[in-house]
């Protein structure tokens, strides 16, 4: 199973840092997202530094915000990244396999 099964996701980003929310689409399923959604497994999937990558949980959400800072390699005016804006890594984070069996 993916994790956009489960969840939505939305990213911003200012300069340098991008952050990307995962928003449980059922509260039912948000305990399986933290359990399995760690800062260090963002941090490995989107290959980043662990000690770049914080998770913030929002329960009254069903929510996480997740920031990554340094990925967007110098920002917007500084990068030569093809996305520097960084829209894109919630699509990609949402591709990510989850890894327990039960639904």
């Amino acid at each position: 199973m993916k994790l956009h099964e489960l969840a939505h996701g939305r990213t911003g980003d200012k300069g340098d840092t991008s952050n990307i929310s995962i928003i449980a689409y059922r509260a039912e399923d948000f305990d399986r997202l933290l359990a399995e959604i760690s800062a260090e497994r963002v941090a490995a999937y989107l290959n980043q530094p662990t000690s770049a990558v914080s998770r913030y949980v929002l329960p009254q959400l069903c929510a996480m915000n997740f920031v990554l800072k340094g990925a967007l390699k110098g920002g917007v005016t500084r990068s030569l990244a093809l996305d520097a804006h960084g829209k894109c890594l919630s699509s990609v984070l949402l591709e990510m396999s989850l890894t327990s069996d039960s639904a």
